[in-house]
């Protein structure tokens, strides 16, 4: 092993790397050596959006591409004052950054350290992990409550050394969710001091009354920060743009951590005409209904357990190894989510793809 490896910091040496989804360049080049290419392939792996994205946003980030050899706005208050009334909040509660992760980790950078600790649910979204490691804190994990973030186990494991406590809701992988009285009932028990973050990346797929109103709570609760993403149903992944809100003096803060210029002049141009595309939002959301119920119908129809979940894909129990369906799968041209590096050797997440690509897919499986 190369002597510089040895002079990194031995935290981030022990660091796994975040595994994303299978490509589906890889896949194609993968099946094509096999001559197996008389398909189609599709990816049901990264909760993708599977109609795309706005046409208005495409627009927007085209014609802003006459712009990139120019700084963007250093504060993006076009974008944040767009963000703020989308969400009925004041523009200093608005932080962005180059996707939710990079708003998560400009938020570790600014309150975790070697000294503190961070608690997390054992299932919760593997970046998060990554991010408490990175900057040599603690992990506290608890264990899930048939797949759901424990409240209470939560408040049971705060100690001197507590800085965050992280809530994914919805959750990933599992697609479960805490309700708006969870969510009070652990603000009420968390000492003041204690940075709150709920990530709520799949928040607009919920549909269920008592999912958390959180916006509403940012004024009583000045601990509380909330991360949402334009990757899912906005369908912006690959432009890479998410958000924080946050008391004013958080959001301070964390502007102070960030760097400068991290959302880029295309991002910043889609991101504000897809939020004004109610449309297309209204269509992906419809989308997505209707095909949780299919995938759903399909699977109590094979016999296939899955965690009920309120978000854009569907985790199933396939009572072995997991990695065999999916490699079968890939055979066939489709990719989906093993879930060994969550601890769940025998479970693959699948994202709700169109109506033609579920019912590829449950003929498959």
């Amino acid at each position: 092993m190369h002597y510089l490896f040895h002079q990194g910091n031995l935290h981030i040496q022990e660091t796994r790397p975040y595994q994303a989804g299978k490509p589906i360049e890889e896949v194609e080049r993968e099946l094509g050596e096999l001559g197996n290419t008389a398909f189609k392939i599709i990816k049901l792996a990264s909760n993708e959006n599977p109609l795309g994205a706005s046409p208005h946003a495409m627009a927007a980030a085209i014609k802003a591409i006459n712009q990139v050899h120019m700084y963007p706005d250093a504060s993006y208050h076009r974008l944040c004052d767009t963000i703020a009334k989308y969400n009925n909040v004041d523009i200093k509660n608005i932080t962005v950054g180059n996707g939710s992760e990079n708003c998560l980790e400009v938020l570790a950078k600014a309150f975790l350290n070697e000294k503190s600790n961070a608690i997390v649910d054992q299932y919760c979204f593997a970046t998060i992990r990554i991010l408490i490691k990175g900057y040599n804190a603690t992990e506290i994990t608890i264990p899930s409550n048939n797949y759901r973030h424990d409240v209470v186990a939560t408040i049971s494991k705060i100690n001197q050394n507590t800085k965050m406590i992280f809530v994914v809701n919805p959750n990933n992988p599992t697609g479960t969710y805490i309700s708006h009285n969870e969510l009070t009932y652990l603000l009420d028990n968390v000492p003041p001091h204690i940075i709150v973050v709920i990530d709520e990346a799949y928040h607009e797929y919920v549909e269920k009354p008592d999912y958390p109103k959180s916006v509403q709570l940012l004024d009583k609760y000045p601990n509380l920060v909330i991360a949402r993403t334009f990757s899912k149903v906005f369908g912006l992944a690959g432009l890479r743009l998410g958000y924080l809100m946050s008391n004013p003096a958080i959001s301070d803060l964390l502007h102070r951590s960030r760097l400068p210029f991290n959302v880029n002049t295309c991002a910043v141009e889609a991101g504000i005409a897809a939020l004004n595309d109610y449309e297309f939002l209204a269509q992906t959301k419809n989308t997505n209904r209707s095909g949780m119920q299919q995938l759903s119908n399909g699977f109590d129809n094979l016999g296939i357990e899955y965690i009920p979940s309120v978000a854009n894909f569907i985790t199933i129990n396939t009572k072995q190894d997991a990695t065999l369906v999916y490699n079968k799968l890939l055979q066939q041209g489709v990719i989906v989510r093993p879930l060994v590096p969550y601890n769940l050797p025998q479970f693959l997440r699948i994202t709700i793809g169109t109506y033609e690509q579920n019912e590829r897919l449950l003929s498959i499986i």
